[in-house]
């Protein structure tokens, strides 16, 4: 049964001028596009085009599910360039792509600190601090991805010069501390509070059983902002469970060969090939799934919105619970069996045999009985 609740033009007619608000006007005003699309095969060579304020190249992409809480932009610094300094009543999380160059970052009171970066870097920028981004290579363009809660923000105020021009600091979020964006910070659980990764693709990760296939898992807390990420990865031959969450999830594949299955509730899956440098944004409640099907294991980062985070009441993500206990995380004894058979016919192709097997056995010894 079809499910995508499509009207007759005439109803959808009525709506339309909804679709509208301040930030899609101000991304025009901006001279960019918007990629309205859950899938992009590679941020590094997506189109962009010039964007005369910042001094670089962009495009931002958002899907509609997604576009009142989170948004996601890919920016370009030319070769021995660099962007216009800018600062923003909004938080902002940024992956290096390609290249390498440094950030300098300052607040009102002249407090500044400048740091380097390089492809797979990963930092936050603070809440309306000042900052410029500079490109460290003479003769290769850098570019880099990047989310930020600006959509409900500017919808809010609906005032850009108030978002991007209010002088005022925030000494809790970044008071110039000469170590803010040092390569450290402390673990909590499964949470890494941290200003700067130096390398996402290598980062140490925290055993996370709980997602399946063995995989490893770590946790962002960044500038002390609402926002969060995360990064994930999957050992050769397996893949994760299939969950599904709220909208405003960004995953990049940050290493590794493989597809993720999307699909809403009650149709069949969608099949979208990733490899290093591709978007996936799962649209609001579409069950997900992402498989490793290449010859090392596979990582993604996932750039979210708080609201991404369905919770249960003992503020665990319901996407970690499974579904015989009331989680929207999909059990593998529970799954397709289109999803085993897809996944054995793509190993094939690379002479890969799966190794879910154990992974299959050690679900059952603590499988919740069925509703």
């Amino acid at each position: 049964m079809a499910r995508d609740a499509l009207v007759k033009d005439e109803l959808a007619a009525k709506f339309v001028t909804e679709k509208d608000s301040p930030y899609t006007r101000w991304v025009a005003a901006e001279g960019l596009d918007i990629i309205a699309a859950h899938y992009v095969p590679d941020l590094r060579t997506v189109e962009l085009k010039p964007w005369a304020r910042r001094g670089g190249r962009g495009v931002f992409i958002n899907h509609e599910a997604t576009r009142t809480s989170n948004d996601c932009y890919v920016c370009e610094i030319p070769a021995g360039g660099k962007l216009a300094p800018q600062r923003q009543l909004c938080e902002e999380m940024i992956l290096i792509l390609d290249g390498q160059g440094s950030t300098k970052v300052w607040n009102d009171a002249g407090a500044e600190v400048t740091f380097e970066w390089q492809a797979g870097s990963l930092f936050a920028i603070p809440l309306n601090a000042h900052h410029q981004h500079f490109n460290g290579s003479g003769q290769k363009a850098a570019r880099f991805v990047s989310s930020t809660n600006l959509p409900p923000v500017l919808n809010l105020y609906d005032n850009v010069d108030f978002v991007f021009n209010t002088p005022k600091d925030f000494p809790n979020r970044f008071d110039g501390e000469p170590d803010y964006f040092s390569p450290k910070g402390e673990q909590k659980g499964l949470l890494l509070d941290t200003n700067f990764v130096a390398d996402a693709v290598n980062l140490p990760l925290v055993e996370a059983k709980e997602r399946g296939a063995g995989g490893g898992h770590i946790r962002f807390a960044m500038a002390k902002g609402s926002m969060n990420s995360h990064i994930s990865q999957f050992p050769v031959g397996t893949y994760k469970k299939g969950h599904r969450h709220g909208p405003g999830a960004h995953v990049i594949i940050l290493s590794g060969t493989g597809y993720s299955l999307m699909w809403p509730e009650g149709e069949e899956p969608r099949r979208y090939e990733w490899g290093p440098g591709t978007l996936i944004v799962p649209p609001n409640m579409w069950f997900h799934q992402h498989f490793n099907v290449g010859l090392e294991p596979a990582r993604y980062l996932a750039f979210k919105h708080e609201v991404v985070s369905v919770r249960n009441a003992q503020g665990v993500p319901k996407a970690w619970i499974s579904q015989r206990v009331g989680g929207d995380q999909i059990d593998y004894a529970d799954e397709s069996t289109y999803v085993r058979e897809t996944f054995r016919e793509a190993l094939a192709k690379y002479g890969i045999e799966p190794r879910m097997d154990k992974v299959y056995a050690a679900e059952l010894e603590t499988l919740p009985p069925k509703p």
